[in-house]
C-alpha cells in the first residue's frame, strides 16, 4: 500500500510540472553546449549538470506557475482537474517542491563556469513574473519564448562558451519564436475563456484566426534564423538536412490546426515539438561528431 501510494504521489508531481514537456528545451540547452567549438564534445560531467540545472529551473518555473494559476486554473474546464484545483497536490506541498527544485537549480549552477551563477538570479526573477505576464499583456507567449530561449545560452556558457559570441543568441532567438508560435496555438484553446477572464493572449486579443497567421509567422521567422545560424557556423550538409527537418516538423504542426478545427493542439503542441527539439539536437550532435 505505501508503495503505491508513494508511486501515486509521484506520478502526481511528474504530471503537476508536466515533467515530459521537459523535451522542448534541454535538447536545444544541450544544443548551445555541443556548439561551443574551441571545447569539443562536453564532458559527462557538464552533460550532467546541464541536465540537472534545467530539470531545476524547469521544475521550479512550471511549479510556481501552477501555484500562482492555481484560481484561475479551478475556474477553467480545461484546467481545473489540474493538481492544485483537484486537491491531489496541496498548495504549502507544492510550494516546497518549488523551493527544492530551485535548490537543484541552485546547486548545479555552483559546480558550473561562476558566470551560471551570476545569471540565475535574472533566470529566477524572469520565471517569477511569467505567471502573471498573462494578466497584463498578449506578448505573455514571448515571454515564455526567451525564457526557453535562453536555455540555449546557459547550455553554451555551462560548456565554457563566451558571452560575445553570436551563435547561441541566434539559436536562442529561433527558440523564442518557436516557441512562442506554439504557445499560441495552445492558447486558442482558452479563447472564449481568456476573453471573458480579462486574460490576456495573442488570440484573445486578435482572434484565432489571425493569431493561427502569426503564429506561422513566428515559425517562418525560427527556420530563418537557423538557416542564418548555418552561415555564422559554417555548417555541414548535415545541419541543412536539419534544418529541413524543424522546416517539415512545424509546417505539419500548422498543418494539424484550423480557426475552425482545434481538435489535433495536443498532437501540434506536444508530440510534433517533441520532434522539433530532439530532432535538431540529432543533427547539432551528427555535425559536431563528423
Amino acid at each position: 500500500m505505501k508503495e503505491t501510494n508513494f508511486l501515486t504521489k509521484s506520478l502526481n508531481y511528474f504530471n503537476f510540472i508536466k515533467f515530459e514537456h521537459s523535451v522542448f528545451a534541454l535538447p536545444f540547452a544541450l544544443s548551445g553546449a555541443f556548439l561551443v567549438n574551441d571545447s569539443g564534445i562536453p564532458s559527462t560531467r557538464t552533460i550532467f549538470l546541464i541536465v540537472l540545472a534545467m530539470v531545476g529551473a524547469r521544475s521550479f518555473a512550471m511549479s510556481i506557475n501552477r501555484i500562482f494559476d492555481s484560481e484561475i486554473d479551478s475556474k477553467n474546464p480545461r484546467t481545473k482537474n489540474r493538481e492544485i484545483p483537484a486537491g491531489s497536490i496541496k498548495r504549502p506541498s507544492a510550494i516546497v517542491f518549488s523551493i527544492v527544485s530551485f535548490l537543484v537549480f541552485i546547486y548545479a549552477a555552483l559546480n558550473l563556469p561562476k558566470i551560471c551563477l551570476a545569471l540565475l538570479p535574472i533566470a529566477a526573477i524572469w520565471f517569477l513574473i511569467y505567471p502573471f505576464t498573462k494578466r497584463f499583456t498578449h506578448l505573455s507567449h514571448i515571454w515564455l519564448g526567451i525564457a526557453l530561449g535562453a536555455s540555449v545560452l546557459a547550455g553554451w556558457l555551462a560548456n565554457g562558451g563566451e558571452l560575445n559570441s553570436a551563435v547561441p543568441y541566434i539559436l536562442g532567438e529561433a527558440v523564442v519564436f518557436w516557441v512562442a508560435g506554439f504557445d499560441i496555438i495552445y492558447a486558442c484553446q482558452d479563447f472564449e475563456f481568456d476573453k471573458e477572464n480579462n486574460l490576456h493572449s495573442i488570440p484573445a486579443k486578435y482572434g484565432i484566426k489571425n493569431a493561427l497567421v502569426i503564429s506561422r509567422l513566428f515559425h517562418v521567422t525560427t527556420i530563418f534564423l537557423l538557416a542564418y545560424l548555418s552561415k555564422v557556423i559554417q555548417a555541414s550538409f548535415i545541419y541543412w538536412i536539419g534544418v529541413l527537418f524543424v522546416s517539415a516538423m512545424l509546417f505539419y504542426e500548422q498543418s494539424l490546426v484550423k480557426e475552425k478545427d482545434l481538435s489535433k493542439v495536443n498532437l501540434a503542441f506536444f508530440t510534433i515539438n517533441g520532434w522539433v527539439s530532439i530532432g535538431f539536437f540529432v543533427f547539432i550532435l551528427l555535425e559536431k561528431i563528423t
